[in-house]
């Protein structure tokens, strides 16, 4: 019954006021999820296929979406003078497993074609290595033509068949309810072919999974989250079909000196007292080395100061950014008594000078005394 059926909207994942677009790409979505060849064993997939493609195939229609919106499932209920014909599901459905799957509309004769399946190879790097670009070999699956059958997938003294279900067509015609369409043929899975005594080493597929080494170069720039890609070293595709690309998933380590933020960098230095009230020369580290970096007198905690050009250059830009150097000043620990004594002596002397020489402290006093008066 119509009223049994799920929302087509909840099927999809969308709200009512999707796009076409996104209704596209959500059907997309879940046909190469749930798509019968993927997932030749699973009753749930072929149910949620199903389910989705008759969502796609409402929603994606202007006049059926909008009696559907306006009557539910009774707007499209063939028994209840709405519904849509078997050729105008076909072609809707065509034109959408046609983009995903490589075939036309469900009418090619042939073998389907598929792509092979992407992979991913996950690498960390440091910061400098990002910064500078990265050279190096990784080990990653690959696949050769079975020796033990010569790559047809059939023991040897067989021989590979035309499959007797699809009369090698690849494809299979089946009724759903009033209308019917062509789908993979589920016996031989697309090829055509049928082997009936598979080979032993390669059980039937005529590829056996190895290693192979591949040179990487990560690019100056490249930031934390980004992807490398190499195409065509995926999985093989299937009938003839291009092999899929490999992507190298880039994560940059934590550095124990600067936090990245971009193309630019910031780096917390601790500095004494005695420079922070006097100024002076201080070393600041940076990607290339050191520098001599003035400190003016007075500087205060927090301060932060930028030095040009000595960030990253960006992955896709010719300008290279910042280090923001955030000055911390240290509090001196461990001191002796002597030490000590002198600093009492200092603070004493600096009190007798009123507020100039602590105008933050001043200020911040003069406000409190505001504040609760």
């Amino acid at each position: 019954m119509a009223t049994s059926k799920r929302d087509y909207y909840d099927i999809l994942g969308l709200a009512k006021n999707a796009s076409d677009e996104e209704i596209k790409k959500a059907y997309r979505k879940l046909a190469m999820k749930h798509h019968p060849d993927r997932n030749p064993d699973s009753h749930d997939s072929e149910a949620k296929f199903k389910e989705a493609k008759e969502a796609y195939e409402i929603l994606s229609d202007s006049q059926k979406r909008a009696a559907y919106d306006q009557y539910g499932h009774a707007g499209i209920d063939p028994s209840m003078g709405g519904g849509f014909s078997a050729g105008g599901f076909s072609d809707a459905f065509g034109d959408i497993f046609g983009d995903i799957f490589g075939q036309s509309g469900g009418r090619n004769s042939g073998p389907q074609v598929y792509k092979g399946a992407d992979l991913r190879y996950n690498m960390e790097i440091t910061l400098e290595q990002a910064a500078e670009g990265y050279s190096t070999q990784i080990r990653v699956p690959s696949w050769s033509n079975c020796k033990h059958c010569g790559g047809n997938g059939a023991e040897p003294g067989s021989k590979v068949e035309k499959c007797p279900s699809c009369d090698g067509h690849g494809q299979v015609r089946v009724s759903q309810g009033f209308f019917s369409m062509q789908q993979t043929c589920p016996k031989c899975r697309g090829t055509g072919q049928y082997i009936p005594k598979p080979c032993k080493q390669c059980h039937g597929s005529g590829k056996l999974k190895e290693q192979k080494t591949l040179e990487i170069k990560i690019p100056a720039g490249i930031d934390d989250g980004m992807r490398v890609r190499s195409v065509g070293n995926g999985e093989p595709g299937i009938n003839g079909g291009p092999s899929g690309d490999l992507y190298v998933e880039v994560r940059v380590k934590s550095h124990a000196v600067f936090e990245r933020d971009g193309s630019d960098l910031h780096v917390q230095m601790p500095i004494s007292f005695a420079t922070a009230t006097l100024g002076g020369e201080i070393e600041v580290p940076t990607l290339s080395g050191r520098v001599e970096f003035p400190v003016p007198e007075g500087t205060q905690t927090g301060k932060t100061f930028r030095l040009r050009n000595k960030g990253i250059k960006g992955l896709r830009s010719s300008l290279v950014g910042d280090l923001f150097v955030h000055v911390i000043i240290e509090t001196p620990v461990k001191l002796s008594e002597e030490q000590k004594k002198l600093l009492r002596q200092f603070d004493e002397n600096l009190k007798s000078g009123g507020g100039k020489h602590s105008p933050h402290q001043k200020g911040w006093f003069d406000s409190v005394k505001s504040f609760f008066s």
